[in-house]
């Protein structure tokens, strides 16, 4: 088993200095709309910190408690009919809805978790998507009360009272930055996670599970923290997610390529690591939103109306966007077992040992 070591504590200096570069990051992404008003840029931006606030919460289970669910799909979907069903059936505003979401979201993994915890390995894993299909069905066949394949339509954002300004959740602009400061939000919370005593526990159950119930580490209950967390903010994104697009079904929210796609953004990073779901993310989704739309790069005036590229990738790439992520996942296990943030941190102690290795042979060679 390719175990990970427990995360060291970092250097005073180079702590201050991730941090310096983490916020001078955010600070260049919050004014980055004042020169860039493309639609279709901001939508990308949004896409983007919803996957990586996707690939956050998946973290948390998936990378420090090392229960790779391939379910969050229901969490995501609790999360989405939550919201829209308060605001189109009761009239009540998503952001008291987003409450109600990440609530039944997590009592949602309290109920699954009791049942799947049971199982380890690839149990645990066929165990997960089987409750996440089984909601899809569940939605599909009570129409009368989630309106089946049929689902919801937005029909309009009430407006935001906020610190004396009214925010209109008409253009994506909004979007932006709410998901731009709940994409922050879930990075701090995951570094938080894997540096505290709780994300300690996490790792430990990872690790060997046998081992830590051997320490007194109560493995279903803190599996449940670790899942419940997960959800909280899977059910978030979700919530938000159905805000953006502004309709939802079943199949759309439910989807086993939803559920797929958490996974994909984590193992491309970096599985238990902080960075690696925003690596993932950055990798995953201009790829998926090239292949899904390739005239979204003619939009921005990357390439010309008329570029053969984009003429290749409707005819043959449209519709092969989960065959490439396979694609993509097996030269990731191949080449970057550890993900991206692994390969880095590997060509990193490389050229150190390079550095050191050239200053120490002057002394040799003197002595």
């Amino acid at each position: 088993m390719n175990q990970r070591p427990l995360p060291s504590r970092s250097p005073r200096g180079v702590a201050i200095l991730e941090l310096v570069l983490f916020a001078a990051a955010v600070l260049a992404l919050w004014i980055f709309p004042q020169f860039v008003k493309k639609p279709y840029v901001l939508h990308m931006g949004v896409i983007l910190f919803l996957a990586i606030i996707q690939g956050q919460a998946w973290n948390v289970v998936g990378g420090y408690a090392g229960q790779y669910s391939v379910g969050h799909a229901a969490y995501f979907g609790i999360g989405a009919y939550t919201t829209m069903m308060l605001l189109e059936l009761n009239k009540i505003a998503p952001w008291w809805g987003l409450g109600a979401a990440i609530a039944n979201g997590v009592l949602l993994s309290l109920v699954i978790g009791s049942i799947t915890f049971r199982l380890r390995g690839p149990y645990f894993v066929l165990a997960s998507i089987s409750m996440a299909e089984i909601l899809r069905y569940a939605f599909l066949y009570f129409k009368g009360f989630t309106r089946g394949a049929e689902g919801f339509l937005v029909s309009e954002i009430p407006t935001l009272h906020l610190f004396g300004q009214d925010v209109e959740f008409i253009t994506k602009r909004p979007f932006y930055f709410v998901t731009l400061g709940l994409a922050v939000l879930t990075i701090i919370a995951n570094y938080a996670v894997q540096h505290s005593k709780l994300g300690y526990y996490f790792q430990a159950i990872r690790e060997d599970q046998d081992a830590a119930h051997s320490l007194g580490i109560s493995l279903s209950f803190y599996k449940s923290i670790a899942l419940a967390i997960s959800a909280a903010f899977t059910a978030l994104a979700g919530g938000v997610y159905a805000m953006f697009v502004k309709f939802i079904a079943p199949d759309i929210v439910f989807g086993i390529d939803v559920s797929v796609q958490f996974v994909l953004i984590c193992i491309i990073g970096g599985i238990g690591t902080i960075y690696g779901p925003v690596i993932g993310a950055m990798v995953l989704v201009p790829l998926s939103e090239i292949l899904r739309n390739p005239r979204g790069l003619v939009q921005i005036g990357v390439l010309s109306p008329d570029s053969k590229f984009v003429d290749f990738v409707e005819a043959h790439l449209s519709n092969a966007h989960l065959l490439v992520y396979g694609i993509l996942v097996v030269v990731v296990i191949l080449f970057a077992p550890d993900g991206v943030v692994g390969l880095l941190r590997r060509a990193t102690a490389g050229l150190r040992r390079r550095r050191a290795a050239a200053q120490e042979e002057p002394g040799a060679a003197g002595a």
